[in-house]
């Protein structure tokens, strides 16, 4: 099999890695790709946001499988035109894909579907933002309607901060707004694999938004993650496939929008049961570093059962126990104003650490041949190990075996007190 995966960030390195070792898998392409992934595979550069151009070199290299990464494709259509071109492709429709493009559809859905979720409300105004969060009351749940690459959410209960959000939102073209009543309680990231009918859960895992150590300072496209998560009930994947995944799935079936590709359920366990706060279209970054590492089954072929509509006939995936933890290395200057063109030292120390494997998300080639930043997050230090005390233990070793000028990384992932 042939696969080409679609990104360039430390979710698709991490892709790309699971699909060299499956040994269904002839050759692994990728475009655009990254510095360290264009160290494993072939890459090509390509305009992600044209699904045109992505469906041409599906055919260009003669793909049996594309693997869609981020959501701004396939918001725009890419698997629409890749399945046009006769090849089988990870990811859902655009249609399919407004689950994480519009808030307020992704509502609207769970609200046929009968999942549980917070109440919220669809703001076209300020006067209706106003009024939306004097119904819920603070802390404030502002939600950016369309795609904004994980910072579209604020929390907060200053009301002019989360005013200040709204009116940045009501800026875009065509902005909307949805305000929610909060969520309490630890949240989670749970994947599920479907065909449009079938649907295959993964093993949960919990990601870190904020910036800053003890979760604080602006939201981020995510700081690290961990799995598993000896916190969560024992029946969590039961539950939210029974209760959230499968029903969704169904809905969006009937609604004559079948979703195919990846279902990403945002959780909140509150005081009051299993709350969906959002769901996206795609793999989540980085929390699909730290699951593919558990992930034992060989990883093309359960994609392309699910591209294909035969996800029925894959067993049970097996699971490795091990724990695996992955801390992403920002740069300086991120989230508000990352720097791009510093260079990175120490990769090949910090990958020869036991157990450790670094993802590149925002990295190139300088002109000198040196690796350099070219992005917010930069790189993905992921490692597992028996217990999640010594996947956090190998992976800040390495960590401190890289020099990146100005960058930063959050301390605490996966520490005792880092539940959020």
């Amino acid at each position: 099999m042939i696969v080409l995966v679609i990104g360039s960030g430390a979710r698709e390195h991490a892709l790309v890695t699971s699909l060299m070792h499956d040994p269904s898998v002839q050759q692994v392409l990728c475009a655009p790709g990254n510095a360290g992934i264009a160290e494993q595979v072939d890459c090509s550069p390509i305009e992600v946001t044209d699904p045109g151009a992505i469906a041409q070199r599906a055919v260009d290299v003669s793909a049996d499988l594309v693997v869609i990464g981020p959501e701004v494709p396939l918001v725009a259509g890419a698997a629409d035109a890749v399945r046009g071109a006769g090849i089988a492709c990870f990811g859902p429709s655009a249609l399919a894909a407004q689950l994480e493009g519009s808030k307020a559809f992704a509502k609207q859905v769970m609200i046929d579907a009968g999942v549980p979720t917070a109440q919220a409300r669809v703001c076209l105004s300020i006067n209706d933002v106003s009024a939306a969060m004097a119904e819920f009351g603070a802390p404030f749940v502002i939600k950016d309607d369309g795609l904004a690459a994980g910072k579209g959410v604020i929390v907060t209960s200053d009301h002019d901060e989360a005013i200040a959000h709204a009116a940045a939102c009501f800026a875009k073209p065509d902005g909307a707004v949805v305000v929610e009543e909060y969520l309490d309680g630890p949240e989670v990231s749970l994947f599920a694999i479907t065909d449009g009918t079938c649907v295959l859960a993964l093993q949960p895992a919990q990601d870190f938004k904020r910036v800053g150590d003890g979760d604080v300072g602006p939201n981020t496209g995510g700081m690290g993650a961990y799995s598993p998560l000896p916190w969560a009930p024992a029946d969590l994947i039961e539950e939210v496939t029974r209760a959230v995944l499968q029903p969704t799935v169904d809905a969006m079936r009937e609604r004559g929008t079948p979703f195919s590709g990846l279902l990403y359920a945002g959780l909140a366990l509150t005081s009051r049961g299993v709350r969906v706060i959002e769901f996206n279209a795609r793999f989540g970054d980085p929390e699909t570093q730290v699951v593919l590492a558990r992930l034992r089954t060989p990883l093309a072929g359960v994609l392309y059962a699910a591209a294909t509509g035969t996800l029925a006939e894959v067993g049970p995936l097996e699971w490795s126990p091990d724990a695996a933890v992955t801390v992403v290395l920002a740069a300086h200057g991120y989230p508000e104003s990352p720097r791009s063109g510093d260079p990175i030292h120490g990769l090949a120390a910090a990958g020869n650490v036991e157990g450790v494997e670094v993802f590149h998300a925002g990295t190139k080639v300088g002109p000198d041949g040196q690796i350099c930043s070219a992005g917010g997050r930069v790189l993905s230090v992921t490692a597992h190990g028996v217990n999640l005390q010594e996947a956090r233990d190998r992976a800040y070793a390495a960590l401190e075996l890289i020099d990146l000028e100005g960058a930063h990384y959050r301390r605490d992932i996966a520490a005792e007190s880092s539940q959020v």
